[in-house]
């Protein structure tokens, strides 16, 4: 088990560990994002009381549009209702998703985030926390929007830098403060990421009910290399495991 208050590097070489070991136990990318998901919210809890830290822990990885399902797609389209969507938009997908709701456990009945197109930077400027996870990251806008376009150099699996809003409760960055913040007591967000070697990307985002500072923040840079190995060899029909393909 590991806190939030506490999470020291060798926490963080072991937390690493387990989540570079789900590939082992997957058959899609899929599920080893829902491994990983519960992994931190089953196991990120407080000392004092033994109660889970994080409300929420999402995982995204971006998708080109024309690769979604129909069904994916009409939900992106729904993000931009009467504008058109270019075949090479990247989007959005959340591939895994765990909270203190039950219906933040199964990602289908996600509300607006079951695949969100950056179809334009006036589109991502208008999705606040979207925005600064990428402008965080050290990602320009105007190269993430593409698919097939390198959005970082280096070797495959780089990680990014890392996302962190200590104090989320009336932050710009993070919307439905009434409905979400306030009611499940948030305090801060943490995400991290990298590239893989599709030349997508992933994203894992933490909301936390413990306060996250910038030194423990930093730790979770580091993890992105494990959770990019683990999840970079799921290519093609190993993306999606729960989903009709028409």
């Amino acid at each position: 088990m590991y806190s939030l208050e506490t999470f020291t590097k060798a926490d963080l070489y072991h937390c690493s560990i387990a989540l570079r070991n789900v590939e082992h136990q997957s058959h899609t990318m899929e599920q080893a994002a829902n491994r990983m998901v519960r992994y931190f919210y089953e196991n990120f809890l407080t000392p004092r009381t033994g109660q889970r830290e994080l409300a929420l822990v999402r995982f995204f990885k971006t998708h080109p549009y024309q690769d979604l399902n129909r069904r994916l797609q009409a939900e992106a389209q729904a993000m931009v209702p009467g504008r058109y969507i270019s075949p090479s938009t990247r989007c959005l997908l959340l591939l895994a998703t765990m909270g203190d709701d039950p219906h933040w456990n199964v990602r289908q009945e996600s509300r607006h985030h079951q695949a969100i197109p950056l179809i334009d930077p006036e589109f991502v400027q208008g999705a606040p926390m979207i925005a600064q996870m990428i402008q965080q990251f050290g990602l320009p806008i105007t190269t993430v929007l593409k698919s097939n376009t390198s959005v970082a150099g280096g070797p495959p699996q780089r990680a990014f830098n890392v996302f962190h809003i200590p104090t989320v409760l009336k932050s710009p960055y993070i919307p439905a403060q009434k409905e979400f913040v306030e009611p499940y007591r948030l305090k801060s967000v943490v995400g991290f990421g990298g590239m893989l070697p599709s030349n997508e990307w992933f994203a894992v985002i933490l909301f936390s009910k413990t306060f996250i500072g910038v030194e423990i923040a930093n730790h979770f840079r580091l993890m992105s290399a494990y959770v990019g190995m683990a999840i970079g060899s799921f290519q093609g029909d190993a993306i999606l495991s729960s989903e009709i393909l028409v």
